[in-house]
């Protein structure tokens, strides 16, 4: 299973706690990138309730903040 903050980010707005079979019918009908349905299907096949994208990706909590994701415009250039 290979996460990044930005598929993390794709699953904050999932209904949590979920099962893996409710996060993967989330990822489908949102959209989410085939990364994130290919490591949820990685996911042990349980009736547990999976309580957070922490409990998926425990790093995920350190890396919320900014400066782990990439921002155009911080890259601008001034001619």
């Amino acid at each position: 299973m290979f996460w990044t903050p930005e598929l993390a980010q794709t699953l904050e707005e999932a209904p949590w706690p979920s099962t893996r079979e409710e996060l993967l019918d989330y990822a489908n009908r949102t959209g989410c990138p085939q990364e994130v349905l290919n490591n949820l299907e990685e996911l042990e096949t349980t009736d547990e309730l999976i309580e957070s994208i922490e409990d998926l990706w425990p790093e995920y909590e350190d890396m919320t903040n900014e400066e782990y994701f990439y921002d155009d415009d911080d890259d601008e250039q001034y001619y």
